[in-house]
């Protein structure tokens, strides 16, 4: 099966669906699929239609993480063990680090690998039956692509050792108790859930939103000063653009705003 058909991308309107397809293995991850999530990435932050992503599995199921068979075969042992952990901590921050928001769409298992996937998307809905968590430990392996400076960040310190030393499981209704999802859902409900969700997105100025997103994502990592610098500049890029014109023209003349992402 090609690469195409293991990892999927259509565009339907303005919101980018990316499907994991290897729903025979629970859709594990391999390298090729990484590398072309990646090229997917690149082509959706380029495209100024495009408004949100939404990423989930085929069959309802996530991702119960790398390939194992993969990672015996080629990585386990072997001089190139670390590759393995390069490009998925490369393709997870490419995702972490996109100017389009993403909401990872939860079903069946995010375990692992499709964990590090899910920690990496701004967003996460899941149904309320969902298995999500770490999982690593319970393998004698290692999360390599972001749990360590993502989680902390996300739960706190002790949330994030629960989750990381005992490779606890949560559903998807723990997950949202645990602040790791922002909602959960019956399984009947989750779809409308999702869409509903993207729609508070998707109705933004692009242009806003993609600023308002680098510079939050900055907030977790640098200083009060240089983020007081930071919102200063945002202010100035701000008022200075065609979508704030508009933004408070629709407000004062009370009607919709027409946005054009400059």
């Amino acid at each position: 099966m090609a690469v195409e058909d293991d990892i999927q991308f259509e565009k339907d309107g303005n919101v980018a669906r990316v499907w994991l397809n290897r729903p025979h293995k629970r859709n594990c991850i391999t390298v090729p699929m990484l590398n072309r999530l990646d090229e997917i990435i690149t082509e959706i932050d380029n495209d100024p239609e495009l408004r949100v992503l939404v990423f989930r599995g085929r069959e309802n199921t996530f991702s119960s993480g790398f390939d194992l068979d993969s990672l015996q075969s080629e990585f386990i042992g072997s001089s190139t063990a670390m590759d393995v952990a390069v490009v998925s901590a490369k393709v997870c921050d490419r995702l972490y680090n996109m100017s389009t928001p993403s909401v990872a769409v939860i079903e069946g298992y995010a375990t692992a690998g499709g964990f590090e996937v899910m920690i990496s998307c701004d967003f996460a809905i899941a149904d309320d039956d969902a298995k999500i968590g770490d999982f690593h430990i319970r393998r004698a392996l290692f999360g390599g692509a972001g749990p360590i400076y993502r989680l902390p960040r996300m739960l706190g310190i002790r949330k994030t050792k629960e989750l990381m030393l005992t490779g606890k499981l949560l559903s998807g209704k723990e997950a949202d108790d645990f602040d790791l999802v922002n909602a959960s859902a019956p399984a009947d409900k989750l779809d409308e859930t999702v869409e509903e969700f993207i729609s508070h997105l998707t109705d933004k100025s692009p242009f806003q939103m993609k600023l308002t997103k680098m510079a939050v994502d900055r907030g977790l990592d640098a200083d009060i000063a240089s983020l007081m610098v930071l919102e200063h500049l945002a202010v100035g890029v701000t008022l200075n653009s065609q979508d704030a014109a508009e933004g408070v023209s629709a407000f004062l003349e009370k009607r919709d705003p027409k946005w054009t992402g400059r």
